[in-house]
């Protein structure tokens, strides 16, 4: 388990992380960081925890939002997966009665050089 140190609101936090996983707990800090100096700006000193908490509450409010658009998103994905099939078996369905049609023109045809074959030999 890898051990490191962020920076959160002008104070430094040890934390332990999966190997590997350093640089995106260093990165998600960061942002999180970015969240509070933008509160920061907009509001003033309201205290370290008050930021906090708003700062929290601003992500959440975020992934929310995002959660709610991905719902969407998939049901749009669902809805065009089957639409999709939809159009797949209408072009079954189409292709089948044109060979059909095909095939019937075929044996009419057929008929019509045999029936054309007898006349003439009969001639």
């Amino acid at each position: 388990m890898a051990q490191i140190s962020v920076t959160i609101n002008g104070r430094a936090f040890r934390m332990a992380c999966d190997d590997g996983e350093e640089e995106r707990l260093i990165g998600l800090a960061k942002r999180f960081d970015g969240c509070i100096e933008d509160l920061r700006r907009s509001f003033g000193e309201i205290g370290d925890q008050r930021l906090t908490v708003m700062a929290g509450i601003m992500v959440v409010d975020e992934l929310t939002e995002l959660e709610k658009r991905i719902r969407v998103l998939e049901q749009e994905v669902a809805s065009a997966r089957d639409a999709r099939m939809a159009a797949l078996e209408h072009l079954n369905r189409s292709e089948a009665s044109v060979v059909a049609r095909i095939d019937e023109a075929a044996r009419r045809i057929e008929q019509l050089a045999d029936g054309l074959t007898r006349s003439l030999r009969e001639d």
